[in-house]
């Protein structure tokens, strides 16, 4: 690289030194300009950035069009632009869009989409947890974004449907918002608590986490290849999306991620929705933040700790890795092995 700058900016998030591009793309005289080395410092990043971009652009468009059109006899099958099921595939076309704009071969981006996806991969697969609060601010101002967008995009059909200048989120007018963010079904139904609220939410992030692990297990033979989904796995990804939003999205919208639901949800409030946003089914913002990450935990501890064999996880250490806690110091099972092997 004709410039050292990006690789130290890189190594200061925790990103590979060497930036993910192809081998033709190395040398090319262009890198020395100026925007050049900021894109190659940042690529992943970037990368995360419009990988949750589209994924909420789709998502949320989706959501708006359902509502937005919801009894219309002019639309083309004289009831609205879409069912429930719009909404599901809509969401899985996003994250697999997402995942094809934000996983950057041959580097190591991931196309995480998700603060909580990111948080386990620090967690259970090594990802240096310095990338975590970059990953985790590219995701939300993506999904704040996207929402920005949708509702740029939405603002007349929105205005027609809750009367202009009424942007107060009651229950005559939370309908139109829903594209921004997750509201629970007691907003209009008030069998739900608080505790079927965060274990709707917590179940969901956990067979994401569960599954994702699987799919992204070189190990398993049975994800679609012999080592783990590989280049099947955006799509794999649109299956499991699509099939969380029909079998579990009724009751809080399916949220498990922080910064599909978060992000919007500002922009919600920026754009005039007031201190409903927050205070919506008794304060319900907190749970899809909390509930993503708990579950998205316990999903891969799950995972890690009846399948996965590989070396990464702290599961496969000492005291299912609590001993690192206890004592830093102590190396992992596979290092030692390493050690021993060169002395030998």
């Amino acid at each position: 690289m004709a410039d050292a700058a990006p690789s130290t900016v890189r190594r200061r998030f925790g990103l590979q030194p060497d930036v993910p591009l192809d081998d033709g793309h190395q040398d090319l005289e262009h890198q020395k300009l100026l925007w050049s080395r900021i894109r190659l410092a940042m690529r992943e990043p970037f990368a995360e950035f419009f990988g949750t971009f589209i994924m909420v652009l789709f998502g949320d468009g989706s959501v708006a069009q359902v509502l937005l059109s919801a009894g219309q006899k002019t639309s083309p099958g004289q009831n609205g632009s879409g069912e429930y099921q719009s909404i599901s595939w809509g969401w899985g076309l996003g994250v697999m869009l997402g995942i094809y704009v934000a996983g950057l071969p041959p580097g190591d981006s991931g196309g995480f989409l998700n603060p909580a996806i990111t948080f386990c991969f620090c967690l259970y697969r090594k990802l240096p947890w310095r990338r975590f609060p970059i990953y985790l601010i590219a995701q939300f101002l993506g999904g704040f974004c996207a929402a920005g967008v949708i509702y740029a995009n939405y603002v007349s059909a929105i205005d027609d449907f809750e009367g202009a200048g009424n942007e107060d989120p009651s229950y005559a007018t939370i309908v139109p918002a829903l594209f921004h963010v997750n509201y629970p079904t007691n907003l209009f139904k008030a069998f739900l608590t608080k505790t079927n609220q965060f274990f709707s939410e917590f179940i969901t992030a956990t067979l994401l986490m569960f599954v994702i692990f699987a799919l992204k297990d070189e190990s398993n033979q049975g994800a679609m290849g012999k080592t783990g989904a590989g280049q099947f796995f955006p799509l794999a990804l649109f299956f499991l999306i699509f099939g969380l939003g029909a079998c579990f999205g009724w009751e809080t919208g399916y949220a498990i991620n922080l910064a599909r639901d978060f992000g919007p949800r500002l922009m919600s409030y920026a754009v005039g929705y007031g201190h409903a946003v927050w205070s919506a089914g008794d304060y319900y913002f907190w749970v899809p933040m909390v509930a993503s990450f708990l579950g998205c935990a316990f999903g891969g501890f799950l995972y890690d700790v009846f399948i996965y064999t590989g070396p990464e996880s702290p599961i496969n250490t000492p005291w299912l890795g609590f001993k690192r806690l206890i004592r830093p110091g102590v190396a992992s099972y596979p290092r030692v092995t390493e050690t021993e092997k060169n002395r030998a």
